[in-house]
């Protein structure tokens, strides 16, 4: 994974995001700093899922919120870590404008296209319309596009407003999984 943090700056690609969520915070800390030190030479900025206290003690750029009620909120972040990247999972147009009136620094909307698993859809998506009602709601706060994004359907998801797109299949598909 580290290694292929390096790759992924060197692309280009603004964040990574460290989702661990069986290693103890000591554990995590040593990872999100290793990967950290990989993508400081392509500037990629580091956030860690739900741990502020991680990103705080691993020097990460900041944190990657679930967007549900009564989780950790983009302005309890904001009181341990002022200056910090606050992201926030979106899956409807009111959580996107929740987000922002939140502080959020930005938002990844999902799911835009389905979720298969085995080709089956497990997930459907919420589609284009969808994606441009989050990116007008979002007032300016950028919006990445998530969910079954992939190299053909990246130019039309910033037509449709978002920002920039995230995944993780689509890194894997460009060869970068090695």
């Amino acid at each position: 994974m580290v290694a292929r943090c390096g790759a992924l700056a060197a692309e280009g690609v603004d964040f990574v995001l460290v989702r661990e969520k069986r290693l103890e915070a000591g554990e995590l800390v040593r990872l999100v700093r290793a990967v950290a030190s990989a993508a400081r030479p392509g500037g990629m900025r580091v956030l860690v899922a739900r741990r502020a206290d991680v990103a705080v003690a691993a020097g990460a750029a900041g944190v990657h919120l679930s967007g549900q009620s009564g989780e950790l909120g983009a302005e309890q972040v904001r009181r341990v870590m002022p200056g910090a990247v606050v992201s926030v999972s979106c899956h409807e147009v009111k959580e996107v404008r929740r987000a922002g009136e939140a502080g959020a620094s930005l938002v990844l909307f999902a799911p835009v296209f389905g979720k298969d698993v085995d080709e089956i859809e497990v997930v459907a998506g919420v589609g284009f319309e969808r994606l441009r009602e989050a990116c007008a709601a979002a007032g300016g706060m950028p919006v990445l596009a998530l969910g079954g994004v992939t190299e053909v359907n990246v130019g039309a998801c910033v037509e449709a407003g978002a920002a920039g797109v995230a995944g993780i299949r689509m890194f894997f598909e460009a060869g970068l999984d090695s």
